[in-house]
């Protein structure tokens, strides 16, 4: 040894000879049980890791210094009854911990014990999910929880996209345990497990035979397997036998087949022949020299020993539970905590009883150890050895395994991390955490049957039972479905579909119909979905709308006909009136048309009348051109034209108008004089909405649950109606007869109907938007598949073969358009109107600021000008004649004067009077030259 090497050692000497002297004097041992089973799969392999752990420990200068870990083991033999005694007489020998038990059923019973007597057990086997922390306040788990695996299990089966699972699990704690935690999980996935086959403890060839081949008959073809190492591998033999590894089956196996794997030596062929194409789970524990080297350990000390199984993952963590008691026991030396134990007062022996009760003690520092070991934290073989808050090992991770030829091969991980990938979950753990379904991957696998094609995972179960299909058998409407109560000989559109789509699956499916309903009365469908959902029959077929309240409890298929609602109404002929020209329009609108003829009128003439000769004249004929010029518009025969920019400008826009007046009256003229009107007024849903008059629907459908629920129509106003002569004849006698004024039905419905009434019509818009397909029970495959089928008929064209070859009865013609015609009203035009006026009132404001302007330059002319003799006279007696009135009044009727002048008149006159102004510049100018000579 190197004076380096005697340096270090003489630092870690006197570091525990510290701890120790601050702590006051340790103990020289202490002891630790270990319970588990020798001769068992996890146990050979748990055993040796359990003891070159101690080996480690008592050889580690800085655990537990100058103490020595004393292991004392038991063996529970695979009973729950042996190894609850061998637990007990485990506690009697004061042990401060205990690692193990293999079992749930012993760890269930053994929880109770330690809990009171305050020892911690810490389990490296034990994965039942049901053994929680706040019932067993002194369990430790120090594996993963089948909680986790099975949550790995449902990620596979989400992945794969299947729905159903059959869980094969042996009937005790364990098995119950995790199938109850697996069916919670799958339900996350919106799967589910469809049958559970349960296993007795220690099954013979025969038993599991009966089991498996009971299993065989059902649907799914997904099985997920969750037994015990020690006796699971004799399924497959039975699997084998009874053709269940063939192609089509999947198999998912926990990890309990990876530690029997893991644990064989030479790979027997013919066990692993049994098992070709099982996806298996295994704890996964991440590569590092630490764990390299161990199980290079552990297989010399194996061969020296002839130990002829295999290290497998429940080793590692054996080996780590080791070493989480030993760091918590030197914590609490360290703290200064002394071990001692007490007599439970409760526990004395009775007269003559030989089972010593006495001697189990209550561990004082129980409490402490506990919080110490809930405070582990370091890195061992498995990775980090930590608990989160629920007690549960951090980072939980599965290796995915693949079985075949002679071994395994690795095709992902998954974490509670990250979920599926193909990266390992340590490699993961440094990036955000991704569980999205695009980012989960798997590497492909070989299924069994030496398939690479993923398996459908369900067939149609082999169990002599055909689908029974429950058929709604109706008073009318045979078109759609037709049959005799008592009979499964039904026929009609809705079962040609179906029937046509069944022929297209892979696979058969025998059919047995069940008629339902009497024939006289509508049955209720809701009812039939809900038997559907009961399970008291497999598939509903026929006219079944898809409402959102059913598909919460059942599961349709893709619509093979698209259906709404709509309402029907009687119409009746319009009868002919001498006074029908008048009705296109209504009152007000004939009055605001004809006000607004006669102002484009008079704008047009106040306009033109300065420039054009065609609009002056006398008063009267004036006033006559305004009137004709404005109603001969309406046939576009005016005779007067327009000069000026401003009436062209106006005559345009009202030439417009007029066309749009003139269309409009035309088409509602016509169709006023050719239409159907309407016998009650309904014209759409508002208006039969806000009526107060009764409403037919088809009984047994879900009209009626609409009407109330989504449209608040009372109840008192619904009348059932159950056949088409029973439609036609409400209608006929409408509301105050006892009738309906209007039903509301679906279209096909509607559509047969109009085949044989053709008094009736559609009024207003389709106003839902659904289709009719078959239900199923909720997250049926076959749903899924019949989808598939449905959609083959539709892209073939047999879809709507079928549909011709059921409704080839003509239809009544007619033009729907042509119900309910309504009178135009002021409504319709108002802001056409408003744009006219509005451009006819700027084209009069530029006429007037126009003329003012001219107007005020015409009056300045007029005074620039030197007046002759007799202008003087006149212009005198004109002064005179502005003293005796007002000046605005004289003002405003020469602008009137002078807006009636034409206007070439009036630029001949400012053009004269500009003429004489120069004259008279120039003569004034003679006459200064002559006086200064």
């Amino acid at each position: 040894m190197g004076a380096a090497q005697l340096t270090i050692l003489f630092v870690v000497l006197a570091a525990a000879a510290a701890r120790a002297a601050g702590a006051g004097a340790r103990p020289s041992e202490v002891a630790v049980g270990a319970l588990f089973t020798y001769d068992s799969t996890i146990g050979r392999a748990a055993r040796l890791a359990i003891e070159l752990a101690v080996d480690d420990v008592n050889a580690d200068l800085t655990v537990l210094a100058g103490t020595k870990l004393n292991l004392i083991t038991q063996d529970t033999n695979c009973s729950s009854f042996l190894g609850t005694i061998e637990a007990l007489q485990l506690m009697e020998k004061n042990v401060v911990a205990v690692i193990g038990p293999q079992s749930s059923g012993i760890g269930h019973v053994i929880s109770h014990v330690v809990n009171e007597l305050h020892v911690p057990l810490l389990s490296f086997a034990v994965t039942d999910p049901t053994l929680s922390a706040s019932e067993y306040p002194y369990f430790l788990r120090t594996t993963i929880s089948d909680y986790f695996q099975m949550n790995a299990v449902a990620s596979i089966v989400d992945y794969y996209q299947w729905k159903d699972v059959t869980a094969i699990f042996v009937d005790d704690d364990y098995g119950r345990g995790g199938v109850s935690a697996l069916g919670d999980a799958l339900a996350v996935k919106r799967a589910r497990i469809s049958y559970k086959a349960a296993l007795p403890p220690n099954s013979n060839t025969d038993v599991i035979t009966d089991v498996l081949s009971t299993a065989n008959m059902m649907e799914s073809r997904v099985m997920v397997v969750h037994v015990n190492p020690d006796t699971g591998m004799s399924i497959f033999s039975v699997a084998n036998k009874l053709q269940m590894m063939a192609s089509g089956y999947v198999w998912i196996v926990t990890d309990w087949l990876a530690a029997v794997l893991d644990s064989l030596g030479p790979r027997d062929i013919n066990v692993m022949n049994h098992i070709q194409g099982l996806i298996v789970l295994r704890q996964h524990t991440p590569e590092s020299d630490t764990k390299n080297k161990f199980i290079s350990k552990w297989n010399n000390v194996a061969r020296n020993r002839s130990i002829t199984s295999g290290l497998n993952s429940y080793g590692f963590y054996a080996y780590d539970s080791v070493w989480a008691v030993a760091r918590a026991i030197d914590q609490f030396l360290n703290s200064g905590q002394q071990i001692n134990f007490s007599a439970d007062p409760r526990l004395q022996d009775s007269n003559g009883s030989t089972l010593h009760l006495s001697t189990l003690k209550i561990f004082d520092g129980g409490e402490q150890m506990l919080q110490q070991l809930l405070l582990t934290n370091f890195t061992g073989l498995t990775g980090p050895v930590q608990f989160d808050s629920d007690r549960n090992l951090v980072r939980p991770a599965y290796d995915i395994l693949n079985v075949g030829g002679s071994g395994s091969r690795l095709i992902g991980y998954w974490s509670n991390y990250s979920g599926l990938s193909v990266a390992a979950p340590e490699i993961l753990y440094q990036k955000q955490p991704n569980t999205s379904t695009s980012a989960q991957r798997l590497y492909n696998v070989v299924w069994p049957g030496d398939s690479t094609t993923t398996p459908r995972g369900w067939v149609f179960p082999n169990n002599g039972q055909p689908l029974r299909v429950g058929v709604p058998i109706k008073a009318s409407f045979k078109e759609l479905v037709s049959g005799s109560r008592g009979s499964d000989n039904v026929t009609g559109y809705c079962i040609d579909i179906f029937n046509a789509a069944i022929k297209l699956l892979p696979y058969p499916v025998p059919c047995q119909f069940i008629p339902i309903g009497d024939g006289r009365k509508n049955p209720k469908y809701g009812d039939i979905v809900n038997m559907v959902a009961a399970n008291s029959l497999d598939a509903a077929v026929g006219d079944f709308a898809i409402v959102r309240n059913k598909t919460k409890i059942v599961g349709f298929t893709q619509p093979y006909i698209e259906s709404g609602l709509v309402i029907v109404a009687p119409v009746k002929q319009a009868t002919s009136s001498a006074w029908a020209f008048l009705k296109p329009f209504t009152l007000q609108m004939w009055c605001v048309t004809g006000a607004l003829f006669i102002f484009v009128g008079i704008v047009v003439w106040i306009l033109e009348h300065r420039i054009n000769e065609e609009f002056r004249g006398s008063p009267r004929h004036q006033v006559i051109t305004i009137f004709w010029f404005s109603f001969s518009t309406m046939f576009f025969s005016h005779r007067q034209n327009t000069v000026s920019a401003l009436g062209r400008f106006v005559l345009i826009i009202w030439l417009f108008v007029v066309l749009i007046i003139n269309s409009s009256y035309t088409a509602s003229l016509t169709s006023i004089l050719t239409v159907q009107q309407l016998a009650t007024g309904i014209t759409g849903l508002d208006n039969l909405i806000s009526s107060a008059l009764p409403i037919g629907y088809q009984a047994g459908k879900f009209t009626r649950s609409y009407l109330i629920e989504e449209l608040n129509i009372p109840d008192s106003r619904l009348v059932p109606l159950n056949t088409i002569q029973e439609y036609a004849d409400a209608l006929n006698r409408g509301p105050k007869s006892g009738g309906v004024a209007a039903i509301v039905d679906e279209m096909p419905y509607v559509e047969i109907f109009l085949t044989y009434y053709c008094n009736f019509r559609i009024v207003g818009q389709e106003f839902t938007k659904e289709g009719w397909g078959f239900a199923f029970q909720r997250d049926s495959p076959l749903a899924a598949d019949l989808s598939t089928a449905i959609l083959q008929l539709s892209e073939s064209g047999q879809l709507q073969r079928i549909h011709d070859e059921w409704f080839s009865r003509p239809s009544c013609a007619s033009d729907d358009s042509e119900v309910g015609a309504t009178r135009l009203g002021l409504g319709s035009f108002w802001c056409l109107f408003l744009v006219c006026a509005l451009i006819c009132v700027f084209a009069l404001v530029v006429f007037f600021i126009r003329v003012c302007w001219q107007f005020r330059q015409y009056s300045n002319s007029e005074a620039a000008g030197e007046p002759s003799a007799t202008d003087a006279a006149a212009a005198v007696a004109a002064a005179v004649e502005r003293q005796r009135r007002p000046t605005h009044l004289g003002s405003f009727k020469e602008l009137i004067h002078f807006v009636d002048k034409k206007e070439e008149e009036v630029r001949r006159t400012m053009k004269r009077r500009s003429s004489e102004k120069d004259n008279q510049a120039a003569g004034s100018s003679d006459a200064q030259l002559v006086a200064s000579s």
